[in-house]
């Protein structure tokens, strides 16, 4: 059978629900967590993980599983296999911790370092048999990039891989870098790195694509951050070029900064009517994109972040948003006749869907993804404290619940489903692991 994207699977279709949010910010959810006894991950009763894959693993290609991963998608084989394209966040200065054993490097790739080697950010995609619980295979599906961070899955079969750094040619480096790279997740081997330059140079987070229309929109990693979302000029064939806009108020009485920090612009439930305003000098040479963007009228985010596609709206956090700057998690659906004639009388539209008061509730939310049950699992990404890290769930009204623990002081990122629901993968950021995490997904009520 082909490949068929997570995009399309009834998973990422089962979104929230657009209920009106409760009162209530805390969720049972599947129960309480059960101590771990290898002391690693936390569950609730009825759920259990497998260790994956692990930094320093060999892999099929001779080199080995690097460190910092990040975001990650899923994709499917077949009735049973799985691909798993994953994000590695390296700058130059990680070539130890990255796939190559030797300094030098050979096969393709973005950029090269000093030593000429390929730098050590990109992908390694895995292909994982859910019924025997073993890696068929992995291998490096990326090189040459800074900074994987995030990015998301196409409805074509292919994972958008971005690089949250802006780094300029000069000072050991070949290349700008701050750009987007799409991997084929059914490629078997390294794909050729080739920067969509369309699609904006600027602190990239993650991507989301709604199949209906094949927009893209995109997140950026800035206290200043603007939500973009890619036109292209060919949907399904993003190299071939588009426009890039940023999101605004239609209300103008709104301003143009959704943060909630030294003014409260919108309230937890409440809708905003969306412009979108066409970016120019997009290359943005001197990282000011979203600057000059902002000053045209375009809504200012804290630390945009992870993002993904639901039942015809899609959700992004932001990570230090809110009066607590401990996170919001927005909710944007587009219009029936988005980025077409006819969209401004029937705008998008932009939801405050939820905004953390405490640690306990949301801290430092990330990556995301849509469980089986229409929840939305929220990666915490801090390190501002000496408190666990959590995978927290986030019912349909807006409730939050815990639903996982990381006894490690490091991230939970890449959290994604199989197209079947029966597995949700997610990564230890470092030392870097990936975890299957399998369980009564659908037994929660609450």
């Amino acid at each position: 059978m082909g490949l068929t994207s997570l995009a399309f699977s009834g998973l990422a279709l089962s979104g929230c629900a657009t209920s009106s949010l409760s009162r209530s910010s805390i969720a049972a959810g599947y129960g309480p967590l059960e101590a771990d006894p290898r002391q690693l991950l936390d569950l609730p009763r009825g759920f259990s993980y497998r260790v994956i894959s692990a930094l320093g693993d060999p892999m099929d290609d001779g080199l080995r599983v690097p460190d910092h991963a990040d975001g990650m998608g899923a994709f499917r084989l077949d009735a049973r296999r799985v691909a798993l394209v994953r994000n590695h966040e390296l700058s130059p200065k990680h070539g130890s911790i990255g796939p190559f054993a030797s300094a030098r490097s050979t096969g393709s790739g973005f950029d090269r370092g000093t030593d000429d080697s390929w730098l050590p950010g990109g992908t390694t995609t895995l292909v994982y048999d859910q019924m025997t619980g073993q890696v068929e295979r992995q291998h490096l599906s990326l090189v040459g990039t800074i900074r994987n961070c995030a990015g998301g899955i196409t409805p074509w079969g292919s994972w958008l891989s971005c690089e949250e750094d802006v780094s300029r040619a000069g000072n050991g480096l070949r290349e700008d870098h701050g750009w987007v790279f799409e991997v084929p997740a059914a490629h078997a081997g390294r794909t050729e790195a080739v920067p969509m330059r369309a699609m904006g140079r600027f602190n990239h987070e993650a991507a989301a694509v709604d199949p209906r229309t094949g927009i893209v929109y995109l997140t950026e990693d800035r206290d200043d951050s603007l939500f973009y979302r890619f036109l292209p000029a060919s949907p399904g064939q993003l190299a071939r070029g588009g426009r890039l806009q940023a999101l605004a108020f239609v209300d103008q009485a709104l301003g143009t900064d959704s943060r909630n920090w030294d003014t409260h612009t919108l309230s937890v439930g409440q809708w905003a009517d969306a412009r979108w305003i066409d970016l120019d000098g997009t290359d943005s040479a001197n990282d000011d994109l979203r600057k000059r963007g902002n000053l045209a009228g375009a809504v200012r985010f804290a630390r945009g972040e992870g993002i993904h596609f639901g039942s015809g709206e899609l959700y992004f956090c932001c990570t230090s948003g809110g009066a607590a700057k401990l996170s919001q998690i927005m909710r944007y659906k587009p219009s029936a006749s988005e980025g077409q004639v006819g969209e401004a009388d029937a705008p998008g539209r932009l939801q405050l869907f939820v905004e953390s008061t405490s640690t306990a509730m949301l801290n430092f939310g990330d990556n995301l993804t849509v469980a089986p049950n229409g929840h939305l699992i929220v990666c915490e990404d801090q390190y501002t404290e000496v408190v666990d890290n959590h995978l927290r769930g986030i019912t349909p009204q807006g409730a939050v619940y815990s639903f996982a623990r990381l006894h490690a002081q490091t991230e939970l990122a890449g959290a994604c489903f199989s197209p079947d629901g029966r597995t949700m993968f997610v990564n230890i950021y470092s030392p870097a692991k990936t975890l299957a995490i399998t369980g009564p997904w659908h037994a929660v009520t609450a």
